[in-house]
C-alpha cells in the first residue's frame, strides 16, 4: 500500500497591516527600505472628529530631523485641534526606521507607502500631505502621485533641492514662509511662487526664522486660518 504523500508545506501568509488605531498610538509598518516607525494621532475628545487623516513628513534626516520636530507637532497638534487625525512617521534611517538616507527619492517611496496604508485604513477620509523644510520637498514631490485633497508645506526648501521638475499642485494648497529663515531663502521661494502658474496661498510671517523660534503659536493660528476653508463636513 502506498503510503500518502505529505502534505504541501504551508508558505506563511504575509503579516496583515496594522490597523489604524482607534487612540493615539505609535506603530510599525513595512515600508519598501524595511521597518517604518509611525506615529498616529487621533482629535481630542472635546473636538469633533472631521473624516481627514493628513500625513506629516519632517526635515533632514541628515541633519536631526524626526517626527518628533518641534514644527512637525506644532502643525499636527495644530491640524487635530479642527478634528483630524494626524499621521507622522520618520523616513528610512530616522529612529525606529530601517535604510539609510536616499536623498528624497527612498523618502518619497516611505511617504507613498504611509499613505498607501492611511487609503487602505480609512478609505471614507480625504487625505492630505503636509511637510517642513525637506519635508515639504518629499511631500511636494509625492503630490502629483498621491493627489491629496489638499496640500500644506513649511518653510519648502526651493534654491536647496531641485523644485523645476516638481509638477505644480492642483489641490488646494498652502505656504508658510518666515521671512527671515536662516536655512531656507525666503525670496527664493518667493521667486519660484512667482513662476508657477497655479500659486498656492502664500503666508509670509514677519521676523521669525526656519525652526519658528517663538512663533509656534503664530504658527498654529496661520495654519487654522488657512485650511479652515478646505475641511471635510463632520
Amino acid at each position: 500500500m502506498t503510503s500518502p504523500l505529505p502534505p504541501a508545506p504551508v508558505s506563511p501568509a504575509a503579516p496583515a497591516a496594522a490597523a489604524f488605531p482607534t487612540a493615539s498610538a505609535t506603530l510599525t509598518l513595512s515600508g519598501p527600505a524595511g521597518a517604518l516607525e509611525v506615529a498616529v494621532d487621533r482629535p481630542d475628545a472635546e473636538v469633533a472628529p472631521l473624516p481627514l487623516t493628513v500625513v506629516l513628513c519632517h526635515p533632514l534626516s541628515t541633519e536631526g530631523g524626526s517626527l518628533n520636530n518641534k514644527v512637525v507637532t506644532m502643525a499636527a497638534r495644530s491640524l487635530r485641534e479642527l478634528g483630524a487625525n494626524t499621521v507622522r512617521f520618520n523616513f528610512r534611517g530616522v529612529g525606529g526606521s530601517e535604510g539609510s538616507f536616499d536623498q528624497g527619492n527612498g523618502e518619497q517611496l516611505d511617504l507613498l507607502a504611509v499613505v498607501a496604508w492611511v487609503r487602505q485604513q480609512r478609505p471614507d477620509d480625504d487625505l492630505w500631505l503636509a511637510g517642513f523644510s525637506f519635508g515639504a520637498y518629499v511631500s511636494l514631490r509625492a503630490s502629483d502621485t498621491v493627489q491629496p485633497d489638499a496640500l500644506i508645506s513649511i518653510a519648502p526648501p526651493a534654491g536647496r533641492w531641485d523644485f523645476d521638475s516638481i509638477v505644480t499642485p492642483t489641490c488646494p494648497w498652502l505656504v508658510i514662509q518666515g521671512d527671515t529663515d536662516e536655512i531656507v531663502d525666503p525670496q527664493a521661494v518667493y521667486a519660484w511662487i512667482d513662476t508657477l502658474k497655479r500659486k498656492p496661498e502664500l503666508v509670509r510671517m514677519p521676523d521669525t526664522s526656519h525652526f519658528f523660534h517663538r512663533k509656534l503659536i503664530d504658527l498654529r493660528g496661520a495654519l487654522q486660518h488657512g485650511v479652515r476653508p478646505w475641511l471635510p463636513l463632520a
